[in-house]
Parts: C-alpha cells; structure tokens; sequence
C-alpha cells in the first residue's frame, strides 16, 4: 500500500487501485478545507482514513497551513483528538470551544 499526494489531495493506492483519498481545497492564502474522506468498503476499519488524515495534518503543519473541516469523517477526527486543534483556524477553534 502506498501513499500518494498531488494538488487538492492524498490518496492511498493498493495493486494500482485507488483505495482511499482525502481531498482538500484552498480556502485563501494559509488556509485548506479538507472536502471529503472516502475508503473503499473492502479496505475499511484498518485505520486508512487515519492515515490520509495524518498525512494531511503533517503537510498542513509543514506548510504552515490552517484547517477547516468540512467532512464529517475530519470534524469528528478535530473534536475527538484536542492535541490536533492547533492546525485548526482561529474561528473554527473558537466554535470547539463553545466560544462566539
């Protein structure tokens, strides 16, 4: 199983299949939206679309980008896991905290 990544997403490719992706968009300069997390039913509950997302978070902290998440699979991921808040934008953390 291989990683790959190219403009606006990560994916994961077995035996030259598509298994999995996650994609993402800028949102401005600085900040990302990631769209939408898709694992193929065979490969699912392996931890795959962890992996995409980790990939994700460790280009979005080298890049000095900030997060929006606008899939489920990402919005769950930020609300469950406090110690990857920090690539979140500024508002969207303020909304995780209860904030206005």
């Amino acid at each position: 199983m291989e990683m790959n990544h190219e403009d606006g997403r990560f994916y994961l490719v077995n035996d030259g299949k598509t298994i999995g992706e996650l994609t993402y968009s800028t949102v401005k300069d600085g900040v990302i939206s990631l769209d939408h997390t898709y694992v193929d039913e065979q490969y699912r509950n392996q931890g795959l679309a962890k992996k995409l997302l980790n990939a994700v978070l460790d280009f979005s902290d080298l890049k000095g980008l900030k997060i929006v998440p606008v899939c489920e699979y990402a919005k769950v991921a930020f609300q469950n896991r406090p110690e990857i808040r920090f690539l979140l934008t500024e508002n969207y953390q303020k909304l995780l905290k209860g904030e206005n």
